[in-house]
């Protein structure tokens, strides 16, 4: 195909050329032919003139350079006296397209002399207008190149189309004696009986078998580099990057294969680990010490499950792991969740952490559907999280539905009296303003202890708090003490950030509460911020909107956090007319490679601002993440490289 593209070029280009020439020198000897003619007429037109001395020569010059215009198409005329001195210069103005510019510049200016008296002459110049002839010239190139190119590239088109179909019917045939060969190794019918002769069709056969076989060998080969090839995409998109344990696809598919359609009889125990220190380290130390967490956690239970045989850890989530512990009955498991409780214990100690991670056991039999397994394991997870720190509990198939009613009554127990005594801890934490902003605030923060002291993990108090309904009572205890702490420091000339739950945000009581609240404090309510997720929003939008206008009218303002998790719509986000949005963390990190990531923020940012609304951006762990941050015109930062959260007292 290369070769006939290239083919058809050079005959193009060849014929172009000689087109060119040809037409250059029929323009050329018609142009000189014209000034001839020309000339010629002038000659006899100075004839005719009568003798006049030198002045009348002068005074005459302007009629004399008219008459010679209207009877001669000219572009410039100039007459002269003997010496060479200008009498009148007259010029036609025409316009020339650039071929005719070129042709034109082809011709010299033609001179004529005409004697006036004994002793002067009158000269003549002029340059002749040949536009008319350049125009032919331009017309007539154009139509031989269209002819010529007519002339060369439809039949070689035509000859590629023949060869094309040419090739394909020999492809197929090709094809069609290598499937036949492959698969029944002899040769096709068509070929044995074109070749009747025995000894002819011998030698054939045996000229072409060793190359069908080394194909057939080579497709082998390409077949297993595929396979594998898959195989090794398949490992990589089952893999967790931070830990390399299989993730939470994996795992379901573990648990398909071996598990619930195993084809022999099985039995063992799936043990949750959660995390529960991720949410804190990565805001108080920052992103990168929360995936140092998050290794060390997976260490230990990798290192926990070598005396189980094939027992594996999965990685199902940000914080939380399954264990499987095939052929393992309960009292085996227990000795096992004892062991990493110490090792957790340790690493507690070591990092200076109110706990490390829980952990909830279920046993599970064959042909048992993995979402009833994980609800059970969820609720052995919520009993061993009211128990101390690094708890396990191990939830037996005769007390699965008494221990989910043990777990929440734990629960209720610890919220109802942290609400009974107003038992909360507060820190705060700035959002620094950038380029040319000047408006942010500063977050504050909820910390809960236990009775002994401990901290609690704050997502899994919140979530318990929001599943028993006390979510409302909690938020009511948080802005009480957040709006006490700010006047008992004397910092109500600030701006101040502070979370409230969707539940509370959707519910007309606490709705009617904090606007009369607000409408208290008066001024000071337009310097309070409150921060709700953006899923959270978007599980009640009547009610969103409800609250949000009543934080406007009252003057307060609102920050839409966790940005681009969720799925909320431009129309529904210009809707609720937010003052900030802040984008969700995983957006921040590593953000100086990820340039799908840059491309997303800013146009966010781009979208938001057309609408008065100001972005911010949360885990900031870098100054290279800083830096991009500022190229792409957020309004603020927050995170553990700006300034990390402080106790406010």
């Amino acid at each position: 195909m290369k070769r006939f593209t290239l083919l058809q070029f050079t005959l193009w280009l060849l014929a172009l050329c000689a087109g060119v020439i040809a037409n250059i020198m029929v323009f050329h000897s018609y142009g000189m032919h014209k000034q001839d003619a020309m000339q010629a007429q002038l000659q006899r037109f100075l004839d005719l003139q009568p003798t006049m001395t030198t002045e009348q020569v002068v005074a005459e010059a302007p009629a004399l350079a008219e008459q010679l215009v209207a009877i001669m198409p000219v572009q410039k005329l100039w007459l002269r006296d003997s010496n060479g001195e200008v009498l009148m210069a007259k010029t036609q103005r025409t316009e020339e397209s650039f071929i005719a510019q070129i042709a034109q510049a082809q011709f010299d200016t033609v001179r004529s002399q005409y004697a006036v008296s004994q002793d002067a002459e009158l000269r003549v110049e002029f340059i002749a207008d040949l536009n008319d002839m350049a125009d032919a010239f331009e017309q007539g190139l154009i139509y031989f190149v269209l002819v010529i190119t007519f002339i060369c590239f439809i039949p070689i088109a035509s000859l590629k189309t023949a060869f094309r179909g040419y090739r394909r019917r020999i492809a197929d045939i090709v094809a069609n004696i290598i499937d036949q060969f492959v698969t029944s190794n002899e040769m096709p019918a068509p070929i044995s009986r074109a070749f009747a002769d025995d000894k002819l069709k011998l030698k054939l056969a045996t000229q072409i078998s060793p190359a069908l076989n080394r194909l057939q060998a080579h497709l082998g080969l390409q077949m297993e580099n595929i396979t594998s090839s898959a195989q090794e995409i398949k490992k990589e998109a089952y893999k967790d990057v931070v830990t390399e344990l299989g993730n939470r696809n994996m795992f379901v598919e573990y648990y398909e294969r071996h598990i619930e359609h195993a084809n022999g009889e099985c039995f063992g125990c799936i043990a949750l680990v959660r995390g529960t220190e991720l949410q804190h380290i990565n805001q108080s130390k920052g992103y990168q010490q929360g995936d140092e967490y998050i290794r060390s956690i997976a260490d230990i239970l990798t290192a926990g499950i070598r005396n189980y045989g094939s027992a594996s850890v999965f990685r199902l989530n940000s914080s939380d792991f399954a264990v499987v512990l095939p052929n393992t009955p309960p009292k085996e498991v227990e000795r096992f969740a004892t062991q990493i409780q110490t090792k957790f214990n340790q690493y507690q100690k070591l990092h200076e952490l109110a706990s490390v991670a829980y952990t909830g056991i279920v046993p599970y039999d064959q042909h048992k559907p993995l979402g009833e397994l994980l609800a059970n394991v969820d609720v052995a997870m919520n009993i061993a999280q009211s128990k101390h720190a690094n708890a396990w509990h191990v939830q037996r198939r005769e007390d699965i539905s008494d221990s989910a009613v043990q777990g929440a009554q734990n629960w209720r127990k610890m919220i109802n009296d942290m609400l009974e005594k107003q038992s909360v801890n507060l820190a705060i934490q700035p959002i620094m303003p950038l380029g040319k902003s000047s408006v942010a605030y500063s977050e504050i923060q909820a910390r809960f202890r236990d009775e002994e002291d401990h901290l609690l993990p704050t997502s899994t108090f919140m979530a318990m708090a929001d599943q028993l309904g006390k979510s409302v009572e909690l938020d009511q205890m948080i802005i009480e003490h957040s709006l006490n702490a700010i006047k008992s420091r004397n910092l109500s000339a600030q701006y101040f950030g502070i979370n409230v739950s969707a539940s509370s945000a959707h519910d007309d009581k606490f709705v009617i509460w904090l606007e009369r609240r607000l409408i208290r404090e008066g001024d000071f309510a337009q310097r309070l911020v409150f921060e709700i997720s953006e899923l959270g929003l978007q599980q009640n939008i009547t009610a969103s909107k409800r609250f949000i206008s009543m934080l406007h009218r009252t003057g307060a303002r609102l920050t839409v956090e966790r940005f681009g998790v969720g799925l909320t719509s431009f129309k529904f986000f210009r809707e609720i007319k937010p003052d900030y949005i802040k984008m969700d963390a995983s957006y921040t990190r590593g953000l100086e490679d990820d340039k799908n990531n840059q491309y997303f923020m800013r146009l966010m940012v781009d979208l938001a601002h057309r609408i008065g609304v100001r972005v911010f951006a949360e885990g900031v762990e870098s100054l290279e993440e800083k830096q991009i941050i500022e190229q792409l015109c957020l309004d603020g930062a927050q995170g553990y490289f700006i300034e990390k959260p402080k106790e406010l007292l």
